[in-house]
């Protein structure tokens, strides 16, 4: 298996789509942001000073998936037809969980645009409440699952 993104002599390049078939394409990911157990609280309160977090963070996560193809070189601009993202409070990192869907009919997939999705949403969180918690941390980004397409499902 070969690295789709180089072509033959190893020069980065846009894969050309123009001969696969037009299917309808899932892409799920997730990830998370802790912080510490006073972050936690002023969010799941509502006191943050920039306003409400999570809603915040939701609207940038769907701007970030719709902005993947101005962000990252090589993916190709498609025509999403969904995309949702949902953040959890969860007492036990603490902090939070994103996972985001996104959806399109289209000749390749949607993976990047969830990953920017959730990513793009744990950045706003942390800009949100970095003011209180400058060693919050991201992690966790992946895709869980990939739908559609000639390679078929995939799960994590």
């Amino acid at each position: 298996m070969s690295l789709t993104h180089f072509d033959t002599k190893g020069d980065a390049h846009m894969v050309d789509v123009s001969d696969k078939d037009f299917t309808a394409r899932v892409a799920v990911a997730e990830g998370h942001i802790t912080m510490a157990a006073e972050t936690f609280e002023i969010i799941s309160q509502g006191r943050a000073k920039k306003g409400d977090v999570l809603s915040v963070a939701r609207l940038a996560g769907i701007m970030g998936a719709k902005k993947t193809p101005e962000l990252i070189p090589l993916c190709h601009p498609l025509p999403i037809t969904k995309v949702a993202v949902e953040l959890s409070l969860d007492p036990d990192l603490p902090g939070v969980r994103i996972e985001a869907t996104v959806k399109t009919t289209g000749q390749t997939g949607v993976e990047m645009e969830a990953l920017t999705a959730v990513s793009t949403a744990a950045l706003t969180v942390y800009d949100m409440a970095k003011a209180v918690d400058k060693a919050m941390q991201i992690g966790g980004i992946r895709v869980v699952l990939k739908d559609g397409g000639k390679s078929g499902r995939y799960e994590a």
